[in-house]
């Protein structure tokens, strides 16, 4: 009797008869001739130049004032004082003194900023506990080891909030007064609820819950940051509602940064009283600064920042300029290519001939 054939031999692994599987599917292949791809190329650089020319007008009608008040005014001697690690907890206060030439119109943004300050080393932001900022029980009386080293005070107390983050958290203040034509001082009103991300706010900060406990008692056991002057149930002595994992500043500080200059919300101004309705008027301001952030150890500078926004965003020309440079190149290859196609492929022979 003959051998029956099995089904390994070479007709058995054959792909099936199909369109998808011979390649067979009916496809489009472009043929790209200098009439279709060049008046493509100058087309996308008439475009780019367009939205460079408007979005650059855009960033050009915000307002902004930058005051770099590291050593300037009276805070020259909050600077050096500073330099001390053994003056952390004294207090000092400093005034700097500015002009505003042209009214800002519109809602006014109130931002610190610190330069040379690297937020975005893996190990300063792996240094934090996300169980204990969300309120977890557990994590607030035996906080993570990526804290480490801060995790446990001298005395052995576990710290809240723990981790690098929240120790270096940035902790001058600010009040801005206006000084009119008339002599009279009015101070400037500032929002300071309500500046951070909403998702942050409700869904990753959040007080540990204990029934029939206050917040005092319910962080009772915990110890303060080491460089914070106050603990985290007493951040803001104004507003109880403020304190804790949930304070405003303590949120905006724990979204890192991604570059070494940055600049985060401090408040934005409340137009709900005159002369203030319109924006800032015209004038002399001073800003009261309690001066507590020591930068000599990273040679970095500190600023206010005052500015106006639009839908784009504030005074940055990167996107502008990029749009722009990006027109001029795909100009300048429509051109060269033009040229190229004019002296050797117009009569439609063949360039190497």
């Amino acid at each position: 009797m003959g051998k029956v054939k099995g089904n390994s031999g070479p007709l058995a692994r054959r792909p099936d008869n199909s369109a998808f599987k011979q390649q067979r599917l009916p496809a489009w292949s472009p043929m790209l001739t200098a009439n279709t791809v060049l008046p493509f190329f100058y087309f996308m650089a008439v475009i780019c130049l367009v939205l460079g020319i408007w979005l650059l007008l855009t960033v050009q009608s915000t307002q902004e004032i930058k005051l770099d008040y590291t050593e300037a005014g009276t805070c020259d001697r909050c600077f050096e004082k500073r330099k001390n690690v053994s003056n952390a907890a004294e207090s000092c206060s400093c005034t700097v003194v500015f002009a505003v030439e042209k009214a800002f119109k519109g809602d006014v943004f109130f931002y610190y900023g610190l330069r040379n300050f690297h937020q975005n080393l893996r190990r300063y932001m792996d240094s934090r506990d996300d169980g204990q900022l969300v309120g977890r029980k557990t994590n607030l009386k035996s906080p993570s080891s990526y804290c480490e080293p801060f995790t446990n005070d001298e005395n052995g107390l576990p710290i809240a909030p723990c981790g690098a983050v929240a120790n270096s958290m940035f902790n001058d203040s600010f009040s801005l007064t206006y000084h009119g034509s008339s002599g009279g001082s009015t101070k400037v009103p500032l929002l300071r609820r309500g500046i951070t991300w909403y998702t942050d706010k409700n869904v990753k900060f959040r007080n540990p819950k204990i029934d029939n406990l206050t917040l005092t008692q319910v962080f009772e056991g915990t110890a303060k940051p080491l460089y914070w002057q106050k603990p985290v149930y007493e951040l803001d002595p104004l507003d109880p509602t403020n304190n804790g994992f949930i304070n405003d500043d303590l949120i905006v500080w724990m979204r890192e940064a991604a570059f070494p200059n940055f600049k985060k919300l401090y408040g934005v101004l409340y137009r709900a009283s005159k002369p203030f309705t319109n924006g800032l008027p015209t004038g002399n301001y001073s800003i009261e600064i309690s001066y507590n952030f020591p930068v000599q150890h990273f040679q970095g500078r500190k600023e206010v920042v005052l500015t106006t926004l639009t839908w784009f965003g504030g005074q940055n020309h990167f996107l502008p300029i990029a749009y722009l440079v990006t027109s001029g190149l795909i100009l300048l290859a429509a051109v060269v290519l033009t040229v190229i196609w004019w002296k050797f492929g117009k009569n439609g022979k063949n360039m190497m001939e």
